[in-house]
């Protein structure tokens, strides 16, 4: 309700529009391009438990994507985040025999997905309105499907070269 003078014009409603539902979207990839894409279905969050369980699907697209890879070795960069980091995240990885290059807190030098990846999508996405979430998601597997195999090499070049 407003006060208002018995003479003024009635108030102006405004549309009231759904503001856009945020995906999360986990991105593992090396030189040769993404291995798994993993979207976190709405309304859920990223604890131990469901890393644990990216990871054991993270395991199953090397072995398709990448073979012979499990046997030389994984070495894997994440952040510091608690669920990377828990007792029951660090047990998988030990299980597994999985390397985790450090990462120091805050340092933009050891962030490639952040600023390599992720930077271009934002710029593909921009100014983008999608209907549905399976019509985002179908927009962002594109985008990777058709990434040139040369955009993966230049991310990985310039993280060794510094």
């Amino acid at each position: 309700m407003t006060w208002k003078h018995p003479s003024s014009p009635v108030t102006k409603k405004f549309k009231v529009q759904r503001s856009a539902a945020k995906v999360m979207a986990t991105v593992f990839w090396d030189a040769k391009g993404v291995i798994l894409l993993d979207i976190l279905p709405q309304g859920q969050c990223i604890n131990a438990a469901r890393y644990c369980s990216t990871l054991d699907r993270l395991k199953e697209a090397i072995r398709c994507k990448r073979p012979g890879f499990l046997r030389r070795g994984v070495v894997l960069q994440h952040d510091n985040a608690i669920p990377h980091s828990v007792n029951l995240t660090q047990q998988w990885l030990q299980r597994y025999g999985w390397e985790i290059l450090p990462h120091p807190a805050h340092s933009p030098d050891l962030a490639p997905s952040d600023f390599h990846l992720f930077g271009p999508l934002k710029r593909h996405l921009g100014g983008m309105a999608f209907e549905t979430e399976d019509d985002l998601i179908s927009e962002l597997r594109n985008w990777f499907d058709n990434l040139d195999d040369d955009f993966f090499r230049v991310g990985i070049n310039s993280l060794l070269s510094r």
